[in-house]
């Protein structure tokens, strides 16, 4: 009896062999475990230990937990075959833009799931724009650095808005998108410029390999 991949067709073949050659299942695996968690713990809140003044402010967990998300994802823009892929052009830039969208819709997926456990739309909307943002974040980090570096972007974001993106009246300073409301304009435009982006980074050319990728 012939096992299902061999009865796919060739484009789907290629697909399945692009992604295991990208670590897709074992990140898609790391990052449903995170939400699964983020699910069970969805109503904690999450302080900021703000450096700057004396403030009392919290964001809840399922906002917090895009940022590992992003990072986690954005892992599988790593080829270990990238100069190869320079010499078909054309077939590799159609299975980058249908991973980036699987990517892109998988994140949203995660992002939502903490609905299931009583987080409220509000947070949920929230959680969804923060997972694009950092998303495109970690995408641009992977295109700039390598894959082994995605998480700088994001972190160099995240960092200091969970240690000065407070100001003194207790509201999100402005460049802290990713705290602000679900309702906030310029967060949402910002999460959305940052996902165009680094989608559009990541599926139309190869990312950077890292020193590191680059040595082993």
């Amino acid at each position: 009896m012939k096992s299902a991949s061999s009865v796919a067709s060739p484009g789907l073949r290629a697909l399945l062999a692009y992604g295991r050659s990208r670590n897709v299942p074992r990140a898609a695996l790391v990052a449903l475990v995170v939400a699964v968690a983020a699910t069970v713990y969805a109503g904690q809140q999450v302080p900021l230990p703000q450096l700057r003044h004396l403030t009392d402010y919290s964001v809840p967990l399922a906002a917090v937990v895009p940022v590992v998300h992003a990072v986690v994802l954005a892992t599988t823009t790593f080829s270990p075959m990238a100069d190869l892929e320079h010499t078909a052009a054309q077939p590799m830039r159609r299975h980058r833009a249908v991973h980036m969208t699987a990517v892109l819709l998988y994140a949203t997926l995660l992002a939502v799931l903490p609905m299931a456990a009583g987080a409220s739309a509000e947070v949920t909307v929230a959680a969804v724009r923060n997972v694009a943002g950092y998303l495109g974040l970690a995408m641009i980090g992977a295109r700039l650095f390598g894959s082994g570096l995605a998480w700088l972007p994001p972190l160099a974001m995240f960092g200091p808005t969970l240690l000065a993106g407070v100001r003194w009246d207790n509201t999100p300073e402005p460049w802290a998108w990713s705290i602000h409301g679900p309702h906030s304009t310029p967060a949402a435009i910002t999460a959305a410029v940052l996902c165009v982006a680094g989608l559009c980074l990541a599926a139309t050319t190869t990312p950077r390999r890292a020193e590191r990728e680059e040595q082993g």
